[in-house]
């Protein structure tokens, strides 16, 4: 394996969300009809989520992904067949194989140029991915990197569970990572710990060709939040003493868009204000491995994030995994 100096740099980013906006208004109306009481104040209070999207019946993640792919290659304004890795973070794969990486190789035309797989390391999935393309492209193994994270949320969520099926949403964001003398992706920080699988899973698997246990997203709310405020300041804490650098030094901090008191809470424990924080949650709910890139997208395209900008991505998930990373736009 070559040895370089080179490093990641962020060229552009692109994402996508499906046509169908889902108020929490219409979500209630929804339950209701099936006797489960919810409401917008409901949702509101708790999460800060006041939409989410759902994807049309035909439309798979690689679908999601393909279009936030094309979305960053343009911006990007490079040849796709230039790519030479692709990672797609999901926990919500169009099969259970091949990757979802593989099928968007080949919707994307992409012929023969690289590795293509999926990491699975639910809402954390989008960091792990980065830390992986970024890894690969400083060994000098790779040289340009599609990492896209795409959930279907919808399709695994108990529409008679009011505590989790009002927080998620379907959607897709993509970045394409490039080697340079330039340094992009400052430090990485992941953790995991299996111990705490059972407080967010989906504990079901194909067996015999039926799901063998339950294939609806379970969580234990509570547990979770806290777990997520204690690891979330924590992990971002490290990642900045990674990159020598302090909380003042951070333009903009996107931690995963799961709950807008988790991430205010992170804020404050950083001593950031509020206005340096890329909020989604409230237009996309959480949408998982989408999440980080998703809002990365967002403040991109409306001018808030320019280049040089240092940018901390944060996420917690199932499994349970943490991690983060500061990048310099």
């Amino acid at each position: 394996m070559a040895q370089t100096n080179q490093y990641a740099r962020v060229l552009d980013t692109g994402s996508y969300l499906p046509s169908e906006r889902v108020t929490n208004q219409a979500l209630a109306d929804r339950l209701a009809k099936q006797g489960v009481e919810t409401s917008d104040e409901w949702i509101v209070a708790r999460t800060g989520i006041h939409t989410r999207h759902f994807a049309a019946p035909d439309q798979t993640t690689s679908d999601l992904a393909l279009v936030a792919s094309q979305r960053a290659i343009e911006a990007a304004g490079i040849d796709p067949q230039s790519i030479d890795l692709i990672i797609v973070a999901t926990s919500t794969p169009d099969f259970v194989f091949p990757s979802t990486a593989c099928l968007l190789q080949n919707k994307l035309g992409i012929k023969n140029n690289g590795a293509a797989f999926d990491v699975q390391a639910v809402c954390s999935g989008f960091a792990y991915g980065v830390a992986t393309a970024d890894s690969f492209i400083r060994s000098g193994l790779n040289r340009t990197a599609l990492v896209v994270g795409a959930e279907t949320f919808s399709r695994i969520l108990d529409f008679n569970d009011r505590t989790t099926c009002v927080l998620f949403g379907d959607g897709a964001g993509a970045v394409v990572l490039q080697a340079s003398d330039e340094p992009g992706v400052l430090s990485i920080a992941l953790h995991a710990d299996g111990s705490y699988s059972d407080i967010l899973c989906t504990p079901g698997n194909v067996n015999g060709g039926v799901v063998s246990g339950s294939a609806f997203l379970h969580m234990d709310g509570q547990v979770v939040f806290k777990l997520a405020i204690n690891v979330l300041e924590k992990v971002a804490i490290e990642a900045l003493d990674k990159a020598q650098l302090t909380p003042q030094d951070i333009n903009w901090l996107i931690p995963h868009q799961a709950n807008i008191r988790i991430m205010q809470s992170t804020c404050r424990k950083l001593y950031l204000p509020q206005e340096r924080m890329v909020v989604t949650v409230g237009e996309h709910g959480n949408t998982s491995a989408a999440s980080i890139p998703l809002a990365l997208d967002v403040a991109v395209r409306d001018g808030r994030i320019k280049r040089g900008d240092n940018i901390l991505i944060e996420g917690v998930g199932g499994g349970f995994t943490w991690g983060a990373s500061v990048i310099r736009y």
